[in-house]
């Protein structure tokens, strides 16, 4: 369903029900439908209301072609330098828009959980709204602190590869061999499963890297978040994946560190996806934090 948030359009999928909130928020350049439908129904059985949304730029949400390609080497120079370079739009943006959402679904409280980029975003919605979040739930996310950031040469030298738009051969070359580097090593998606993923996401609304490059935009201008995460009061978990080659388990350590009470929870053999065998791991993690605000009538066994 369409949502009108924050001046734009959100695309926002409701698992319905009575149960507490939570709200899944995915990352660069994914879709809804990216979030493993095994993790959103374990959700669901343990009694929660999931909600999943597609981020501005992203899937079925509004986009924002009309503001141009930053160039990120400008824009990485100038947040180094301490600078605030002016992007398409911010992180904070992106967190307004999910606090619209609970705003038109009348939901006055919920808990987040955040992958990657979602979890930085799902960082700035807590230091915007804190009294509007049970609980924050950060996945495989960074602080944003300077130098954290080093993804393995293998990895980048792939990302450094994306086509411009309109070649959509190459593009869809390009996200198979991504998705390929940032998979968990010991348990490789095949590529039957990969192009299924592809081919799902090109029938709903087809990735363009153009928008990709306004999200990573974002990402690199939020300078200052990682000073700020002491404000941060709610139960908080930090999952990361022990073999992340593109945001580095160091990055976990450092968020844990700045939240008071957060603690990382590094998953074995676990890279930068949510690999199926470490599905149950995750969930369990997930379920611990939010099970304690979960009416008693209401609680299922997972």
């Amino acid at each position: 369903m369409q949502i009108e948030a924050n001046g734009i359009r959100i695309e926002v999928e409701d698992s319905g029900g009575d149960g507490p909130v939570v709200m899944l928020l995915m990352g660069l350049g994914g879709q809804l439908i990216h979030w493993p439908a095994a993790f959103v129904q374990a959700l669901v059985d343990a009694g929660w209301r999931v909600l999943r949304l597609d981020n501005r730029d992203a899937g079925l949400s509004s986009h924002f072609s009309a503001h141009g390609v930053p160039a990120i080497p400008w824009v990485a120079a100038q947040a180094w330098l301490g600078r605030r370079p002016r992007v398409p739009y911010t992180l904070g943006d992106m967190a307004r828009d999910a606090l619209g959402v609970l705003d038109a679904l009348g939901v006055a409280r919920a808990h987040v959980v955040g992958l990657s980029m979602g979890a930085m975003i799902a960082q700035r919605l807590a230091l915007l709204a804190p009294a509007r979040l049970w609980s924050l739930t950060c996945i495989s996310g960074c602080s944003g602190a300077r130098g954290l950031m080093k993804p393995q040469a293998s990895v980048l030298r792939v990302a450094a590869g994306k086509p411009r738009a309109g070649d959509d051969a190459a593009l869809a070359a390009y996200y198979l061999n991504f998705l390929r580097a940032i998979a968990s090593p010991r348990y490789p998606p095949s590529d039957a499963e990969l192009r299924d993923v592809l081919a799902r996401t090109a029938r709903r609304h087809a990735p363009h890297s153009d928008a990709t490059t306004r999200q990573l935009a974002a990402i690199l201008a939020d300078g200052g978040r990682a000073g700020q995460l002491a404000r941060i009061r709610c139960p908080t978990l930090v999952v990361h994946g022990a073999d992340d080659p593109w945001v580095p388990p160091a990055c976990a350590h450092d968020t844990a560190r700045r939240i008071a009470g957060a603690q990382p929870a590094l998953i074995p053999d676990m890279a930068h996806d949510l690999a199926p065998a470490g599905h149950p791991e995750i969930v369990r993690r997930v379920l611990a934090v939010l099970l304690p605000f979960l009416p008693s009538a209401q609680v299922h066994t997972p």
